[in-house]
């Protein structure tokens, strides 16, 4: 049974190493459509990596070793974190090695190496990008905890198997507290992935960007791994998403082997799909916000999450064992 969990732990990492980029293309095409443009090509994100991976890295002369090292941190962080959230399976090694608080922690780290290596250059657009990302993660991260309080309350656990094995169980009955988790993580979704209405990824306005500006001085395989580091960062965020608020789908603990994975990659294909177009619906019908619109973006996203907590408290839930 422990060589079946490792061989399922490694094909849903190799599948989220896979299967993001092409998420984020699914997402740009999507957008296009919705703007009446012209729509890149679905595997546009991999002949981006291709020819990235190809080229001959250019480094500036005062980078430091944390500058180079910084790419293959991110790129290793966000494997880490693929390998923890089951996004097909909750039978996994690593899925049950750390919770969810130890899933921000990881994005934390990866925020931190990314704003150190983004000032380490020295460059005016670095240090912007850099306070600029540290300022939306410091409002993020208390709204994205009060997100997942929200969701282990009704399961005393913040193991992220547990939860979706605790659904599996109790199919009948939605919580009306949910309903306001899952509007605020999709909030706070948007702005840690650098999406509209916090940040752009399209664009590179020195006055508007903030992710963009920590990345402009990377080029090569190096680009390659930060950009892709983020395909699955977004990927991260949404299998997070499935597994709060709609599990159904994924192998739980005990299922039959091949048939449960099938499905399972069935339906987490589907719900990409969906999510997909969701985010591309959203970011084509809003507008960037300036930057000092942020704090009350994501103070929003905190009181919906902690009106969930109320909702839940007053109307007396019991947590499901």
């Amino acid at each position: 049974m422990k060589l079946i969990s490792l061989v399922r732990q490694c094909a849903e990492v190799a599948l989220a190493i896979g299967i993001a980029p092409l998420f984020a293309g699914w997402i740009a095409q999507c957008r296009a459509w919705m703007q009446n443009r012209s729509a890149p090509p679905l595997i546009q994100p991999y002949r981006m990596l291709h020819k990235l991976f190809h080229k001959d890295a250019a480094l500036a002369t005062d980078a430091s070793p944390l500058f180079r090292a910084t790419p293959y941190v991110l790129f290793g962080t966000m494997v880490l974190a693929a390998a923890i959230v089951p996004s097909i399976a909750t039978d996994l090694p690593f899925a049950r090695a750390a919770d969810a608080i130890a899933l921000i922690g990881l994005f934390a780290t990866a925020r931190v190496f990314t704003a150190l290596a983004a000032m380490d250059i020295g460059t005016a657009f670095g240090t912007m990008g850099a306070r600029r990302e540290m300022m939306i993660g410091f409002l993020a991260e208390p709204a994205l905890l009060m997100v997942l309080f929200n969701a282990f309350l009704l399961f005393g656990s913040t193991a992220l198997p547990s939860l979706v094995d605790g659904y599996a169980a109790h199919r009948s009955g939605i919580d009306p507290s949910v309903i306001f988790a899952a509007v605020a993580f999709v909030m706070v979704l948007l702005a840690e992935n650098a999406r509209i209405p916090i940040d752009n990824p399209a664009t590179h306005l020195e006055l508007t960007m903030i992710h963009e500006a920590m990345l402009l001085e990377y080029s090569a395989r190096h680009l390659a791994l930060v950009e892709w580091a983020s395909s699955l960062k977004l990927f991260n965020y949404a299998c997070i998403g499935f597994a709060l608020f709609l599990p159904w789908g994924i192998a739980i603990h005990g299922a039959d082997g091949t048939g449960a994975l099938l499905v399972a990659v069935a339906a987490l294909i589907g719900k990409l799909v969906v999510a997909g177009a969701m985010l591309a619906l959203i970011e084509s019908v809003s507008a960037k916000l300036r930057l000092f619109r942020a704090p009350e973006y994501l103070a929003t996203a905190f009181l919906l999450a902690v009106l969930g907590l109320l909702v839940h408290l007053l109307l007396g839930a019991n947590t499901i064992a």
